[in-house]
């Protein structure tokens, strides 16, 4: 089973959220928390598998949160739930320890592939949520926007082959044990691997190696993979 936190300050998004992961058998509902400082009360009573945390609540918000579960509780892994117009946030975010990205908006079937995705050590940006990233990492106009681009591609460009191949996975919000059965290799080389990429790249964890992804396109058009 994997158990799950849902945090956030509007009951009817919160009873949204468990309608839709209460669809999958193996998704449990641990508890439910209505602001952030609840939440990392919770997360520390309970020990999800993953949190879903809105980014906008009372008392503490949703990044600090998130920091603070990533701090004290590391084996819990974090989705933030965004709506359009919160670009801001989930770039605060990427550097907060969280792992996904939806928008409240976006389909169900989008929560359920993040909620797995993370649970499986990976990282997920729905498309949505990637497109608005690199847009947003890209506005100061078309010459910051070919800076970005071609600086993300000189960094992938220093990874090899096969780096390139599973920083696409990454992107593509893979876990290791299905970057491994994509490559036919063992779970630790793959695992190997993703440390490689990291480093490389100069970045701190799954969710930010894969905005470097799309940024320079390498992600394939295909985005999730759901087993």
């Amino acid at each position: 089973m994997t158990r799950v936190l849902i945090a956030d300050d509007e009951p009817m998004i919160r009873a949204g959220v468990r309608a839709v992961l209460s669809t999958d058998p193996d998704i449990e509902i641990v508890a439910e928390a209505g602001d952030g400082h609840e939440a990392v009360e919770l997360v520390r009573l309970h020990r999800p598998d993953v949190a879903v945390l809105d980014v906008r609540m009372p008392r503490t918000d949703g990044i600090e949160a998130a920091a603070e579960i990533s701090r004290t509780v590391p084996a819990t892994g974090i989705i933030m739930l965004t709506t359009f117009g919160e670009d801001d946030y989930i770039l605060r975010a990427l550097g907060c320890g969280a792992a996904g990205f939806l928008i409240k908006s976006g389909e169900p079937e989008e929560l359920l592939a993040g909620v797995r995705a993370v649970a499986d050590g990976a990282a997920y940006l729905s498309p949505k949520v990637a497109a608005r990233v690199v847009a947003h990492l890209a506005s100061g106009g078309t010459g910051a926007r070919a800076g970005r681009r071609a600086a993300a591609r000189e960094k992938v460009a220093g990874l090899t082959p096969r780096e390139r191949e599973v920083l696409s996975f990454l992107g593509s919000g893979l876990s290791n044990g299905q970057i491994a059965r994509r490559l036919h290799v063992v779970e630790g080389t793959v695992k190997a691997h993703v440390s490689s990429v990291l480093s490389r790249l100069g970045v701190e964890n799954r969710a930010a190696a894969a905005v470097v992804a799309h940024e320079a396109g390498v992600v394939p058009a295909h985005t999730t993979e759901s087993g």
